[in-house]
């Protein structure tokens, strides 16, 4: 399915004769939250969070072409999901940096959506992210790091790390990344039960009891996967049992990961519904997403790695 989404851009028109430069082209890898705590809250209402971030090899992906002017084409398996309007974060993105002085120009942009939409895995906020990339290539802008996640911050919480795409602790609002020293290769299964489910929704359902005992700083080295699985199952997601309560699908899915021979731990990304299971092999992981896939037709199931680091 296609659909085109205009929007209007200071034109770059290329002279007759020239060579218009190749379509840059980018992968938007899915974003896992493994451990998501919740530190409080600003008084504008943004939520303080810690978690552990780590990024899939699948994902979206997004192509930037030249252009007279800004347009978005979608397609995909979720394009009907993918919101058409002003609020677009791929096309607010690029007119982000087409505003930054001295850059304005076109381009034709198209986003594959292979990832469920308000799934827990930041795909949003990894397309735009994945967009200002190919859009800063494909323009040759000349931007510095701190720049330009100052620009992706105003475009979302998420942006900073999807731009930093790499295993890291995120802090604050999601404005402080730290990247993790080390980890080792971790394998992935990743299910959605076919639910949507909005974060500020799962937010909103948050509740807090009384003050609890202060967790330690996350670790920024891991040795093995059953380390990492050990900090994970101390640390858990926060929005997990909110969310439960708005989808109880999501209970399922946690136990069928678990009931996977070789799962080491299952949990919740972000504020979901998609569950994650940890495995130490790339054949456990396929094997285990088959059989969740077979007995889950419904669902949306993928095995994915997280490149070691360190």
């Amino acid at each position: 399915m296609f659909r085109t989404i205009p929007a209007a851009s200071k034109s770059d028109r290329i002279a007759n004769g020239s060579v218009r430069p190749a379509p840059e082209r980018r992968l938007a890898s899915a974003k896992v939250n493994l451990t998501l705590q919740v530190r409080g809250r600003r008084a504008d209402g943004y939520h303080l969070i810690e978690s552990l971030v780590v990024f899939a090899d699948i994902g979206d992906r997004v192509e930037a072409a030249p252009a007279d002017r800004l347009s978005l084409t979608v397609a995909g398996p979720f394009a009907a999901e993918v919101p058409t309007g002003d609020d677009n974060l791929v096309l607010r993105a690029a007119r982000a940096l087409a505003a930054v002085p001295g850059v304005g120009r076109g381009a034709e942009l198209r986003l594959h959506k292979k990832l469920p939409v308000a799934a827990g895995l930041g795909g949003g906020s990894a397309d735009a992210a994945a967009t200002l990339r190919a859009l800063i290539a494909l323009w040759q802008v000349r931007i510095d790091d701190q720049a330009l996640r100052a620009l992706g911050l105003g475009l979302g919480a998420d942006l900073p790390v999807c731009l930093a795409g790499r295993p890291s602790i995120v802090s604050g609002i999601g404005e402080v990344v730290h990247p993790i020293a080390a980890l080792p290769p971790v394998y992935l299964v990743l299910a959605n039960p076919g639910c949507r489910l909005e974060t500020v929704a799962v937010y909103q359902r948050l509740r807090r009891s009384g003050p609890e005992a202060p967790l330690g700083p996350l670790p920024v080295a891991y040795r093995d996967p059953a380390t990492l699985a050990r900090t994970l199952a101390e640390r858990g997601n926060d929005l997990q049992a909110p969310a439960s309560e708005l989808v109880p699908e999501i209970g399922h899915a946690l136990d069928r990961l678990n009931g996977a021979p070789g799962c080491l731990l299952a949990g919740m990304s972000g504020s979901g519904p998609t569950c994650f299971g940890l495995f130490a092999s790339p054949a456990a992981a396929s094997a285990a997403a088959r059989a969740i896939g077979d007995a889950e037709p419904d669902w949306w199931v993928r095995p994915a790695t997280v490149a070691p680091v360190g």
